[in-house]
């Protein structure tokens, strides 16, 4: 008997460990799709690499679900998980993919046993990394209450209402907290999947993936790709017209006194009603509405960096590129330079 091949065996099978990517049953759409077949590709690639260099350390990736067959995007594309969740006992990383929260109601009645099975094998040891709005429900599970969270900048403020307890960090583009991991929106998902390949096999890997798939690696944040909404999905009337007044009034240096006068509201209870409404104060409010409208000046004007200042309101350089640094996490120059069309031909 050849104990050296028994034990080189044995070696293999004990390296090789388990990554389960979910296939939701609930509502799911084309996303959902790109973010199962993006993360088996990836780690699949990686796998193939670390067998490449010697390391004989990979895992097994399987696509779980309830159902034998799953049905996206008018019945186009089939998905077919190879194992019901029923069979994974144990494994050590749960990748959830975005999914469709048009009707959240109806999405977590669909996934209801995969959110119970998510949080069972959490206590047993798994990780869990969700994609997108596959935030909702790995929160659905409860076990984001009280912990870091990002999600599509889009769907922010209903992740907000829906999950009160979840801290919410729309401007990240990664968290990573006691084993559990968030992704911000859309393709995004596959700065993820390179962050999880460092995390779960090694930089040298993380770093070939980067360039086989042309993903910037260690990439943060998401606030440059935020499109601001003007958070009027609330029924204080008083506080609308607040906001319309501050859109309204671009140029103007408005003080949370004069807003409150003006609306005939205490200075106190004008700042409590306001953030209970859009989620921000007054004065981050109007510095977003001002940051937005400079944002789609440099997207598509010619103007320099003090004439959209003056535009919006700003008369202090020094103060407008901090603002403006603070939101996107990019000077005004850099951004001018990444999303103006001129800019970039130049």
């Amino acid at each position: 008997m050849d104990f050296t091949n028994i034990y080189l065996c044995l070696k293999i099978i004990w390296r090789m460990k388990h990554i389960t990517i979910l296939v939701p049953d609930g509502q799911s759409n084309l996303s959902t799709v790109a973010c199962i077949v993006g993360a088996c590709e990836m780690l699949a690639e990686a796998n193939s690499y670390s067998k490449k260099i010697g390391k004989n350390e990979f895992y097994k990736i399987e696509l779980a679900g309830i159902s034998e067959k799953i049905k996206y995007y008018n019945d186009t594309i089939t998905v077919q998980p190879q194992v019901h969740i029923s069979a994974i006992t144990k494994t050590n990383l749960i990748i959830i993919p975005s999914s469709l929260i048009r009707n959240y109601e109806k999405a977590l009645k669909g996934n209801q046993l995969l959110i119970d099975w998510i949080e069972r094998l959490y206590r047993n040891g798994a990780e869990v990394a969700s994609m997108c709005s596959g935030a909702f429900m790995l929160a659905s599970s409860g076990l984001l209450d009280g912990r870091i969270c990002s999600t599509h900048w889009a769907h922010a403020d209903t992740l907000r209402d829906l999950f009160p307890k979840v801290n919410l960090k729309e401007d990240k583009l990664i968290t990573d907290e006691h084993g559990i991991y968030t992704n911000g929106g859309a393709y995004s998902f596959l700065n993820l999947m390179i962050y999880l390949i460092e995390k779960y096999y090694d930089r040298q890997t993380a770093i070939y993936c980067s360039k086989v798939f042309q993903v910037e690696i260690d990439r943060q944040s998401q606030s440059s790709f935020a499109i601001f909404s003007t958070q009027k999905n609330h029924n204080d009337e008083v506080i609308k017209k607040a906001q319309s007044f501050i859109e309204n009034n671009l140029q103007e240096k408005i003080s949370v006194e004069e807003l409150s006068s003006k609306f005939a509201v205490g200075r106190r209870h004008f700042d409590r009603r306001f953030i209970k409404a859009t989620g921000n104060t007054p004065v981050e409010y109007s510095q977003r509405v001002k940051i937005e409208s400079a944002k789609k000046a440099f997207e598509a004007t010619r103007k320099n960096v003090n004439e959209v200042m003056y535009d919006v309101g700003y008369s202090d350089v020094k103060a407008f590129r901090e603002v403006f640094r603070k939101v996107t996490q990019m000077s005004p120059i850099d951004y001018r330079k990444k999303y103006n069309r001129e800019a970039i031909m130049a």
